[in-house]
């Protein structure tokens, strides 16, 4: 049997991909099809079972194409992996994200959090902003564990801007790496939370998972990675700009920060809130706030906070 399928007012490159890459991964799940591509134009031979689920398959992708900016192979995977699908995990709102080393699952806690999981599936790049507490790191981090974990991913890579926040590294002790391991220790928390001890030492060692302070990422391309950066208010917008442009063709980024904490020495350097604003009409990109109502620490985290943002409020008046 005979069967064309025509692509109407889309890129077949958005499709295929570059050098057909992406259609010799579809195909390679239908092995007993001859599939030929011309232009917008696809041409299929062999068994009616198999065209058949050759359009079922190629219509959600289709589907899928519509809500990302760029398809990947991980996306190809993910169309013939019923227990991993991304559509599937992205419908529940209660969804569980990863388990942690104790067994417990680790799942959207509120809306706002259940909001920032559907963008990871949506957005290559995601801002999530909003005060302490909110588990916006945390979230990141299990998101980037579950991908890890279901191999839509090849690294995980976490930063942070070495900015002081009341020391001086030069007075602490030990030589960088004891230096650095301070401002980098609530990603080490994070992580040990979902990865047990052991696994995560081979997976830092052998490179899979990679912490470092923000300055490490210039010059780097980083591809097939869940990469994200963390305190990212304690960066100007030239390290933001660097940061973001470090972003290869199958990675995802997460910036995460507080527009309230910053540690700067001039406050106004902060590049978050100005690196959002550029970018707001990019396709492609979601930005997720966090409000006080969402913090899921302590309760009296919360009032905290709020106490905070009243004198800040009074003080400016």
């Amino acid at each position: 049997m005979k069967h064309k399928i025509t692509l109407d007012g889309i890129d077949p490159v958005a499709i295929f991909g570059i050098g057909n890459k992406l259609l010799e991964e579809f195909c390679s799940y239908f092995p007993g099809l001859k599939v030929v591509s011309r232009g917008h134009e696809l041409i299929l031979e062999g068994k009616t079972s198999q065209i058949e689920e050759f359009n079922i398959r190629f219509s959600e992708l289709l589907e899928l194409r519509k809500r990302k900016l760029n398809l990947t192979v991980y996306d190809i995977e993910s169309l013939f992996d019923g227990e991993n699908s991304a559509d599937k995990f992205r419908l529940s709102g209660d969804a569980i994200i990863v388990h942690g080393t104790d067994g417990k699952p680790i799942r959207a806690r509120n809306k706002t959090q259940q909001e920032m999981v559907k963008a990871y599936f949506d957005s290559d790049l995601i801002f999530a902003v909003g005060p302490a507490g909110t588990g916006k790191t945390y979230i990141a981090i299990a998101l980037a564990v579950r991908a890890l974990k279901n191999r839509e991913i090849k690294r995980i890579i976490l930063t942070r801007p070495a900015v002081e926040a009341g020391e001086r590294l030069g007075f602490l002790p030990g030589d960088l790496k004891d230096k650095l391991d301070p401002y980098l220790q609530p990603l080490y928390d994070a992580l040990g939370d979902m990865i047990p001890s052991k696994k995560l030492q081979e997976f830092m060692s052998d490179g899979t998972i990679q912490i470092a302070p923000l300055a490490y990422m210039r010059g780097r391309t980083l591809d097939r990675a869940c990469v994200i950066l963390d305190e990212a208010q304690n960066t100007n917008i030239g390290q933001l700009k660097m940061f973001l442009t470090r972003m290869g063709p199958d990675a995802k980024f997460i910036v995460t920060g507080d527009a309230s904490q910053v540690d700067l020495p001039n406050k106004e350097d902060s590049g978050l809130l100005k690196g959002i604003a550029l970018l707001k009409e990019i396709k492609g990109i979601t930005t997720i706030f966090f409000s006080n109502d969402d913090i899921v620490r302590h309760p009296l985290v919360g009032k905290i906070v709020k106490a905070f943002d009243r004198k800040k409020k009074a003080d400016s008046e």
